[in-house]
């Protein structure tokens, strides 16, 4: 089937699977003005009649379309668990969904959405900032430890997210993974974004570490620094 422009696509698939559903968003790529050849339609419905929630993929009008379908009232627990996690995945795609259909439900949730997304994550306290500084000091050890190249490349996996992560939580900002942890990272701040990728690309490339510690470093610096002696967890 040829592919349909995404709006018409997800109006037609809500008519004949959801023609009595209370609300409907298109959210994802293709809102965000990001679509490539393999994005799918992330399609957000709400429909009081169903007892839970659920998540479906399939293939129509042309798209790979993706569905997450909840009650009135099922969704909070979703944001809550993104809350959670700092990645606010369900509050993104509400915020940021074309309405498809309304039948007067979506602007409130929206507003729920948004204010969640401008309130930010929970601030981390001292303890928790302590105990981040401690894994990363560990695995930051590890890489500068390391003479295999191929344990090397996933120690800087795990610094990587460490080091996007500390930085965002340290500054009340949400978190990302995959592709959202550069997406993340340049909503908050586009020139240490360079200096990340600039750092493990020169890794990646050369194995070359020295700015990766660097990096480091810099992100810990204003919290006291890397963290060994004294680290005491649980006692």
């Amino acid at each position: 089937m040829e592919k349909l422009n995404p709006i018409e696509a997800a109006n037609q698939f809500i008519e004949k699977y959801f023609p009595n559903c209370q609300g409907a968003l298109l959210a994802g790529s293709v809102v965000r003005g990001e679509a490539t050849e393999t994005s799918d339609l992330d399609i957000v419905i709400f429909d009081k009649r169903l007892a839970s929630s659920y998540r479906e993929s399939m293939f129509d009008f042309g798209w790979a379309i993706e569905i997450f379908v909840h009650n009135l009232s099922s969704y909070k627990y979703f944001i809550d668990m993104d809350c959670k996690t700092a990645r606010p995945s369900m509050p993104r795609m509400i915020s940021e969904g074309n309405i498809i259909k309304d039948e007067g439900i979506l602007q409130s949730i929206k507003k729920e959405a948004e204010d969640i997304l401008e309130r930010g994550p929970e601030i981390w306290s001292e303890d928790v900032i302590r105990t981040k500084r401690y894994f990363l000091t560990d695995a930051l050890d590890d890489f500068l430890g390391s003479m295999n190249r191929a344990e090397e490349i996933f120690i800087a996996n795990t610094i990587a997210d460490l080091v996007h992560e500390f930085v965002l939580r340290t500054n009340r900002r949400w978190i990302g993974s995959s592709k959202w942890i550069i997406r993340a990272l340049n909503q908050y701040d586009k020139k240490f974004t360079e200096e990340f990728v600039e750092a493990f690309n020169a890794y990646y490339l050369t194995g070359e570490k020295d700015k990766v510690v660097q990096l480091v470093d810099k992100v810990l610096e204003p919290y006291g620094g890397r963290l060994f002696e004294g680290f005491s967890l649980g006692k």
